[in-house]
This record gives structure tokens, C-alpha cells and sequence, in this order.
């Protein structure tokens, strides 16, 4: 299921950072100061890896 603007903009924070997927492995990062980044995570050579993208 796609994230939509409206998800992303009333993700609540918690104590822990959490993830809203939007699949192939995109998603939100949304840490508890309130912050929100999204991040994928994809396999290189057998390796899983994380590439950052921004706010």
C-alpha cells in the first residue's frame, strides 16, 4: 500500500523510531524529535545496504 502525503504528514512520534513502508523497500523513517526520512534498503553484491535520500 502507497504512502499518501496525508499519512506521512500525521505520523505521531514515539519513543523509538519507527518505519511507514511504502514498499520496494522504500520508506519513512519518522524519529521520536519528530523528524521524518526516507530511506531505502537494497542488496548489492549479497550485502544488504541503506541509502539515505533526505527530508
Amino acid at each position: 500500500m502507497a504512502l499518501t502525503d496525508l499519512k506521512i504528514r500525521k505520523a505521531k512520534t514515539g519513543a523509538k523510531p519507527y518505519k511507514l513502508s511504502d514498499g520496494g523497500g522504500l520508506f519513512v523513517l519518522v524519529k521520536p524529535n519528530g523528524s521524518k526520512l526516507w530511506q531505502q534498503k537494497y542488496r548489492h553484491q549479497g550485502k544488504e545496504r541503506l541509502l539515505s535520500h533526505g527530508q
